[in-house]
């Protein structure tokens, strides 16, 4: 299967998998206009659109939102939402990886951790480039980031400190398989209602790349 292909393929699953959800961190801070989805490029009012509810909640109608950057492109409040709360969830992500050469039994989970902070760090670093190019703040201090999906709590994250070998691997497997489909469901997000094309393509690679490295880290606890 070709790299577009399977590359539009996530895209579909991922906007499906947060349908029912969508924009949760705008909703969470009472946000319902930096909840919409993609608005189209047409001229004339904004468009109004449906936006989904969590179970048991009624859906919204509201108008879309965009802003220009300085280089032209444009981005809405769900890519803003996006960048700044993903910084946050991949420095978890980071964290974990770095305990895991002094403490993993398994060789290849310990390469598996170096190559998910390889990965992640210069993430980090595009996304505040992408935040200070548009003179935007590097965090959202009115969200609670430990409602993230897929967040470890500070708990959590002292126990796997304390834990070596076979105990540390599997709890590593378990927490950052969690944290994975978080980031994924975050993906969706700003997949399904972001404006900024740059982003929606780094969001499309970074759930083909989590998704991927879910996978490969089952293989080794089922080995």
């Amino acid at each position: 299967m070709s790299r577009q292909r399977t590359l539009m393929l996530v895209s579909a699953v991922v906007a499906v998998l947060a349908a029912g959800g969508v924009a949760w961190a705008a909703r969470s801070r009472g946000d319902v206009s930096a909840a919409a989805p993609r608005p189209s490029a047409s001229s004339g009012p904004p468009e109004r659109v449906i936006l989904p509810g969590k179970p048991g909640e009624t859906a919204v109608v509201t108008d879309s939102d965009k802003v220009r950057a300085p280089d032209g492109s444009t981005y809405n409040p769900i890519d803003t939402a996006f960048v700044q709360l993903m910084i946050v969830h991949h420095g978890q992500a980071i964290e974990m990886a770095k305990l895991a050469p002094q403490r993993a039994a398994d060789a290849q989970l310990r390469a598996l951790a170096d190559r998910i902070r390889a990965a992640q760090a210069p993430e980090v670093a595009w996304m505040r480039g992408w935040l200070r190019d548009r003179k935007l703040p590097a965090d959202d201090p009115t969200h609670d980031h430990r409602t993230m999906p897929g967040m470890q709590s500070d708990a959590a994250m002292t126990a796997l400190a304390g834990l070596t070998g076979a105990a540390f691997d599997s709890e590593f497997v378990r927490m950052m398989s969690d944290h994975h489909r978080g980031a994924i469901q975050m993906a969706g997000d700003v997949l399904g209602g972001g404006e900024d094309p740059v982003l929606r393509e780094i969001a499309n690679e970074m759930a083909v790349e989590q998704g991927s490295e879910i996978r490969r880290m089952h293989q080794l606890s089922a080995g």
